[in-house]
């Protein structure tokens, strides 16, 4: 068994406005990438697990053949620069993703 770690070139956050966060999975090798996206690990139901939300908060997961990549946006659980949110630019929100785990 890997983690997404293991197969994903790049895995990072960002803001996606000040209510939202975007989640990037990019892949360097096409056969991982097609793998992945054909075993629809990357699906609501994931990600409300790892970000301990709502699957009606992750608003959509897109996945882009011609960069390799998946998209997932979430809501923000806390709006960007509000009282108590610790990451304004959300770039250290990736961190529950890299130890996701993968059948072979």
């Amino acid at each position: 068994m890997k983690t997404l770690k293991d197969i994903a070139t790049v895995i990072r956050s960002k803001n996606a406005g000040p209510y939202e966060l975007t989640l990037d999975v990019i892949f360097s090798d096409r056969a991982v990438f097609e793998d992945f996206c054909a075993k629809k690990i990357f699906c609501k139901e994931v990600i409300a697990k790892l970000y301990h939300i709502e699957e009606t908060d992750v608003l959509s997961i897109v996945e882009f053949p011609p960069a390799m990549a998946v998209k997932a946006t979430i809501v923000r659980p806390i709006a960007s620069g509000a009282l108590g949110e610790r990451d304004v630019y959300g770039a250290q929100q990736h961190v529950p993703l890299m130890d996701l785990t993968i059948d072979d």
